[in-house]
């Protein structure tokens, strides 16, 4: 059974910074991109940013680029999201995720959830 875990969220001023890890499990881990999303209460769920398998891709949206990276350690079966000059927009429930196949920046293309993490930026 496929398990991911979200940690790392709290309560941050903004220009502050946060690193979410997402741990996985019962899964062949090291072979799938990892997505990165998140949600605003009262708005949809929003694409953040994905990692290829061996992790020498990454691609984050527009509105974190320059502040969010991503990378991940296969052997741990970990992968990481790091949040840098973080903004009050920023605050969010963030997830990740397991893609069906390619990954994609749209939700429905994701199988495997976590439970998310809240990032709380206070400004």
């Amino acid at each position: 059974q496929v398990q991911l875990v979200e940690s790392g969220g709290g309560l941050v001023q903004a220009g502050g910074s946060l690193r979410l890890s997402c741990a996985a499990s019962g899964h062949t881990f090291s072979t799938y991109s990892m997505g990165w999303f998140r949600q605003a209460p009262g708005k949809e769920r929003e694409f953040v940013g994905v990692i290829n398998w061996r992790g020498g891709y990454t691609y984050v949206s527009d509105s974190v680029k320059g502040r969010f990276t991503i990378s991940r350690d296969n052997a741990k079966n970990t992968v990481y999201l790091q949040m840098n000059s973080l903004k009050p927009e920023d605050t969010a429930v963030y997830y990740c995720a397991l893609p069906r196949g390619a990954w994609t920046t749209s939700p429905s293309g994701y199988e495997y959830w976590g439970q998310g993490t809240q990032v709380t930026v206070s400004s």
